[in-house]
């Protein structure tokens, strides 16, 4: 156990998640000495705001200390960065080691990358400024630029702030992955209520389309959950009734995620490709056949090679793959692997992603039952699956990280000329404003020229999200009408 206290409270859930990075296995608990008792632990970080931020580590008898200027009257980032600066550096004395991005514990670099640059700092300038506040390595402070770059460029013919994307939920799954935390259901526990969430969905689709008709529809996307447990004639109710209400010719990208290989049948695809879509996901996770049975996956290694060539005789030509690095037992070789299984088949995008362990999914209620297999990313790998992606001619295009993430590093997305996922960018460096209906689907309101962002959450329950589907769109109303008119 490790403690943190502070005299007064600011930051903590900053500094608790930088203490995390460093000891994601040990529980932290956190409390005000203004407050409550001074508590013992043999591990105690205490942080004192005054004319000073100033952080003593007592580990193990111990103690370090170390501090910098603090004025309460400058603004909130600029106080939060100091307080992580001396945390960060007392903790890399501490453990012996850095954290490649730095003291940095959001999910979005690239967007802070993107913002220095919009505001007219060089490449070379922003790269110092990274460095110099949150200490972010050489290779992934020049990683965030490179996307920043990219990202900006694929956007520049886009007037997002005019404009508005919409996701589409479908919380269904053949079966829930180990690692899941999503608002994801069993398809078996609700297949006779799918009509009755479509007939609701529908209903909200509705008033989105009216009360956004003023404004330019940029991309959609269709997620879940698994958007093709969908049988082909609800795949066809869903998209024909899209086509109606949106104009979903003039969209830049229109994508659904196939996803699970067991879910993608050749009459689902035909379906889909009756509507203008223009990118689709088969997502096999691992090529490791053990893998996929610890996890969950109820497909095999030959399903997934068989939905994405049936993608490919119906003529879907930008289809991306998501793999995850980290899955218990897997190692170097095995990530390995699973790269040249997918250079074999050729897709025109790769998502990695570095496995997250939230606090909903089983595989960390059962942690203690997976621990001895290990849960192994680092540089070196995620350096691996860039080099592969490289040589299917793929650039990163995107980049985010999550709480909890093994090897503490990112999930970045990687594309051909042309194949970039749009939506991906939008939503990650909230340019845009999102409406998303559906299940535990959640609209982000993004005004003020960005410099402000407010959400609308839809409930996560699929029973409660069908009865209450009244409520869903008046939360919408109102936050349309407070935050976008």
């Amino acid at each position: 156990m490790i403690g943190i206290a502070f005299n007064q409270r600011e930051f903590e859930y900053d500094a608790y998640t930088l203490v995390k990075a460093f000891y994601p296995q040990e529980d932290i608990e956190m409390y005000c000495t203004a407050e409550e008792e001074t508590r013992a632990y043999d591990r105690l970080i205490s942080i004192e705001y005054g004319e000073k931020v100033k952080i003593r580590l007592k580990f193990a008898g111990k103690e370090q200390e170390d501090f910098l200027p603090y004025d309460e009257t400058e603004d909130r980032t600029t106080r939060k960065n100091k307080l992580k600066q001396v945390l960060y550096k007392l903790l890399v004395q501490e453990t012996g080691q850095a954290l490649p991005w730095g003291n940095l514990t959001g999910i979005r670099p690239t967007k802070i990358a993107m913002g220095l640059i919009e505001s007219g700092m060089s490449n070379a300038q922003t790269a110092e400024y990274m460095r110099n506040t949150y200490f972010t390595s050489n290779e992934k402070t020049a990683l965030a630029i490179a996307i920043a770059n990219r990202e900006r460029d694929i956007l520049k013919d886009i007037d997002y702030e005019k404009g508005y994307s919409l996701y589409v939920g479908i919380p269904f799954c053949p079966s829930i992955c180990l690692y899941c935390s999503f608002s994801s259901s069993p398809l078996e526990r609700w297949r006779e209520k799918v009509d009755s969430y479509l007939d609701a969905l529908l209903k909200e689709l509705d008033f989105i389309a009216e009360a956004m008709k003023d404004r330019v529809l940029d991309t959609i996307y269709i997620g879940g959950g698994t958007p093709t447990t969908l049988e082909p004639y609800q795949l066809t109710r869903l998209l024909g009734h899209i086509q109606a209400k949106f104009p979903v010719h003039q969209v830049k990208e229109y994508t659904i995620e196939a996803g699970r290989p067991d879910s993608i049948t050749r009459e689902k695809l035909e379906a889909i490709r009756k509507f203008p879509i223009t990118r689709i996901s088969v997502n096999p996770q691992t090529m490791n056949q053990v893998t996929l049975d610890i996890i969950g996956r109820k497909h095999t290694v030959e399903d997934t090679r068989h939905a994405f060539a049936l993608a490919r005789e119906c003529g879907f030509d930008n289809i991306n793959m998501d793999l995850i690095v980290g899955l218990p037992g897997e190692q170097k070789e095995d990530v390995r692997h699973t790269l040249e299984e997918v250079k074999k088949l050729n897709p025109d995008s790769l998502t990695v992603h570095s496995l997250a362990v939230k606090r909903a999914a089983r595989l960390k209620l059962f942690q203690e039952q997976y621990r001895e297999m290990g849960l192994e990313n680092n540089q070196e790998i995620m350096d691996m699956t860039m080099e592969y992606a490289r040589s299917c001619e793929m650039s990163p295009y995107y980049l985010y990280r999550q709480k909890n993430m093994c090897g503490n590093l990112e999930n970045t997305g990687y594309a051909k000329v042309d194949k970039a996922g749009i939506y991906n960018i939008l939503i990650m460096e909230e340019k845009q404003s999102i409406l998303a209906a559906g299940a535990g689907a959640s609209t982000k309101y993004v005004f003020q020229h960005g410099a402000r962002i407010e959400r609308t959450e839809n409930v996560k329950d699929v029973a409660g999200y069908i009865s209450r589907i009244d409520e869903m769109i008046e939360r919408k109303r109102v936050g349309i009408e407070t935050w976008l008119k």
